[in-house]
């Protein structure tokens, strides 16, 4: 959809931009439920699951430091997973104390059959972009983000809907 489709005479931008905020949440939204329904596993969860099969074995501060979330947030993703059986938990080798995460067979199945994630398809068409154009982007995403109250929440780069935090959500 081009600018000119997207800003009609009989709307005005408020309500143009609320419109656009609906479409990507909704894109989100679609996406999730169709991977929950085919892989049984939330868009995050998937991450999580790349993060751990592409080093095959992490810690859970090294997948806390690359999405950028908590580890407590992290914990209770993992939790899940090694409940759904695509990783497990083992000790370290080199230091007993630690407990790195591994993919099991399960989890590198579901890995390698998972449709190309909804941020994937950002990634490329924002890759593709001019650079003052990717600033701008971000500069105004960056400014909704602070309109809604939203500039501090616990969030990874993962196109999901929901929250990124501990409590009774589908990690």
């Amino acid at each position: 959809m081009t600018i000119h489709q997207l800003m009609r005479p009989d709307l005005d931008r408020t309500d143009t931009s609320l419109i656009a905020l609906r479409r990507i949440l909704r894109a989100t939204e679609l996406y999730g439920r169709d991977l929950a329904r085919t892989h049984g596993l939330t868009p995050v969860q998937i991450r999580v699951l790349q993060i751990v099969s592409a080093h095959g074995s992490v810690t859970p501060k090294q997948i806390s430091a690359q999405m950028g979330v908590s580890q407590a947030t992290i914990s209770t993703l993992i939790d899940r997973l090694v409940a759904k059986g695509v990783v497990r938990r083992e000790r370290s080798e080199a230091d007993r104390r630690q407990t790195n995460i591994v993919p099991t067979e399960k989890g590198r199945d579901v890995i390698e059959r998972a449709p190309d994630p909804l941020q994937q398809q950002y990634v490329k068409a924002f890759e593709a972009l001019e650079d003052w154009e990717q600033a701008m982007i971000v500069a105004a995403l960056e400014r909704v983000a602070a309109m809604l109250n939203a500039s501090e929440l616990d969030a990874s780069p993962v196109l999901d809907t929901g929250e990124i935090r501990r409590g009774p959500s589908a990690y």
